[in-house]
């Protein structure tokens, strides 16, 4: 998997520049994204693989089928990738293309793992906290867990807090077993 983020990164982090360098980071996750989904269809998937149609030929199909929803670079971007035999990994330069988007933008998405769901005040002033304690606007994802006793549980980035009643019976169970 390493090797394949070391695959990905530079076709993210240049069309991350290129949509900066236009100041349309959101079109450009657009066209990503329809991109990602072109590739998986089964058919494209198909011909991705086959030996006898040229990665040029499926950049073709490509930009043709998309019509006026690709821009002229991002055309120029989708034919560099095709060039490199990359367009089958398109979903996953999506996927770090939107964290580079969230850094540029000065965003961070925190999922928060609840038994129950999180109210508009509890979620406000979360989200509020957060911001504080990460310097970005933050976007809450609740996600209902009934093995969370109480608390939650806040995967923030590469930072998780751990404030469940789960957690915390745990941490004391491992020290008193220490």
């Amino acid at each position: 998997m390493s090797s394949l983020t070391t695959l990905e990164r530079p076709s993210a982090k240049a069309a991350c520049e290129l949509a900066q360098s236009e100041e349309n980071l959101p079109a450009w996750d657009d066209m990503l994204t329809l991109a990602s989904e072109m590739v998986t269809e089964k058919s494209m998937a198909v011909l991705l693989e086959s030996p006898h149609i040229s990665n040029e030929e499926v950049v073709k199909i490509l930009t043709e089928t998309a019509g006026d929803a690709f821009t002229g670079r991002f055309r120029g971007f989708i034919s560099v990738v095709g060039a490199s035999g990359r367009l089958s990994l398109l979903p996953q330069v999506t996927s770090l293309f939107r964290k580079f988007r969230e850094e540029a933008e000065n965003r961070l998405s925190v999922k928060v793992v609840s038994a129950v769901p999180l109210t508009e005040e509890q979620a406000g002033r979360l989200r509020e906290a957060l911001s504080r304690r990460m310097e970005s606007e933050i976007e809450l994802d609740n996600e209902i867990d009934k093995n969370v006793i109480g608390g939650a549980v806040i995967y923030a980035g590469d930072q998780v807090i751990d404030g469940s009643l789960r957690g915390r019976l745990e941490k004391l169970s491992t020290s008193l077993a220490n």
